[in-house]
């Protein structure tokens, strides 16, 4: 059973139950679609509250609810925890039997470049890709793998809680740090310094010295980036959630990247009621 987040997660599902309902909508006057709900780290199908005894549906559930005026045509589950994939398996089974639903143990990376291969060799069918993963182990080159294709993509970046905290102040990396924000971010070495550092001179007691400084608003600065990366693949990507902790820091920024206009508009406005949580 997955852990609930708070108001973070209710409003997450939200957003993305409220796009999928109108994302269906639409995709009902399009007789020519098929339609795939992609679900890349599927969870166990239920979450639980440390607050209370109360149990909740998961967004894969929530998702299957929907049947009004159409179902997806497919539905793929992405989950790598052996525990939490046997739950929401016997779950679509007991109570979704009969749904196109599949439920795999896999890496999201693996079956992200499957979906991308499966797309292009049937173009008939649209993909609603929701991302929402452990930490960064989302490679760009899975993302980039969707680019000119049928996909709506939702994802979760962790700037505050990942990205932001790789971003040492004084600018001295590891290179296993540097190689994961090198992979998440689609970008080099030198680009990352360049895009977060500047260099400084400043007077010390020996004369003049050339110091490493980090640009201020780091973890906005990230979720900026992202969104400039995900623009190289997609036309569109609409505005964030941001999702912020107790003392207010920011820990996410969740997403959406399409290449339908009316998609993006959507999305802004699924995204609008939520800002202020």
């Amino acid at each position: 059973m997955n852990q609930f987040g708070g108001s973070w997660t209710e409003a997450k599902m939200e957003i993305v139950v409220s796009y999928a309902k109108a994302y269906l909508k639409i995709m009902n006057n399009q007789s020519w679609a098929k339609t795939i709900y992609f679900d890349g780290f599927a969870g166990s199908g239920i979450i639980d509250s440390e607050k209370s005894d109360e149990i909740k549906k998961g967004t894969a559930l929530r998702i299957l609810d929907l049947d009004d005026p159409l179902r997806f045509d497919i539905y793929y589950f992405v989950e790598l925890n052996d525990i939490y994939k046997s739950s929401l398996e016997q779950l679509i089974n007991k109570f979704y039997f009969g749904r196109n639903a599949h439920v795999v143990q896999a890496d999201c990376n693996e079956k992200l470049l499957k979906l991308s291969e499966f797309l292009k060799e049937n173009k008939n069918y649209r993909a609603l890709t929701f991302i929402d993963p452990y930490g960064m182990s989302v490679d760009w080159n899975s993302i980039k793998s969707l680019a000119n294709l049928g996909v709506d993509l939702w994802i979760l970046v962790p700037t505050g809680i990942g990205v932001a905290r790789m971003l040492k102040n004084n600018g001295d990396i590891s290179d296993a740090w540097f190689s994961k924000l090198e992979k998440f971010l689609g970008l080099t070495r030198e680009e990352i310094v360049n895009h977060f550092y500047k260099k400084q001179i400043v007077n010390t007691l020996f004369g003049e010295e050339s110091v490493t400084i980090k640009e201020v608003n780091t973890v906005q600065k990230v979720g900026d980036l992202y969104k400039q990366r995900l623009n190289t693949i997609f036309k569109f990507t609409s505005d964030s959630f941001v999702m912020r902790n107790s003392t207010n820091s920011i820990m996410y920024h969740f997403m959406m990247a399409t290449n339908n206009a009316n998609a993006l508009k959507i999305a802004n406005d699924v995204i609008k009621p939520n800002y202020k949580l």
